[in-house]
């Protein structure tokens, strides 16, 4: 078995070595990239719901863009939401701004009691683009 293609973004590599995980892997013309939280650049989690929701997009866009990706990309997208109900409206807002017009990836929300001090993760498959 082929070594796994691991993509990473510029500047957060401690935080993904410290928690033994890739932002992202490489696979054929897939990625498939960890899920991304609204972290500080310490790694703590951004306290303001809005804002760590921001983040975590943010932080999907670097990844994919270290991958030579866009949102333009994504097939399929998987969010973690502590309080789905409170939380939908602030999401599909911030969504909606990254995410652009249709057609939508499928998308799979999912209500969890822990996300390790967030309130919201997003993780994603994106087909990588041929080069010209």
């Amino acid at each position: 078995m082929a070594k796994r293609d691991a993509v990473f973004p510029p500047g957060r590599q401690a935080l993904y070595e410290r928690h033994r995980y890739s932002a992202a892997i490489r696979s054929g013309d897939l990625l498939f990239v960890s899920g991304q939280v609204g972290s500080r650049d310490d790694g703590s989690p951004e306290p303001d719901f809005a804002k760590q929701v921001e983040l975590a997009f943010h932080r999907l866009d670097t990844v994919l863009k270290a991958a030579g990706c866009s949102f333009d990309d994504v097939v399929d997208v998987t969010t973690f939401h502590t309080d789905p109900q409170a939380q939908f409206e602030t999401v599909m807002a911030i969504r909606d701004k990254a995410i652009g017009a249709p057609p939508y990836p499928n998308w799979t929300a999912v209500g969890v009691t822990w996300l390790a001090g967030y309130d919201f993760e997003i993780k994603v498959i994106a087909r990588i683009p041929q080069a010209a």
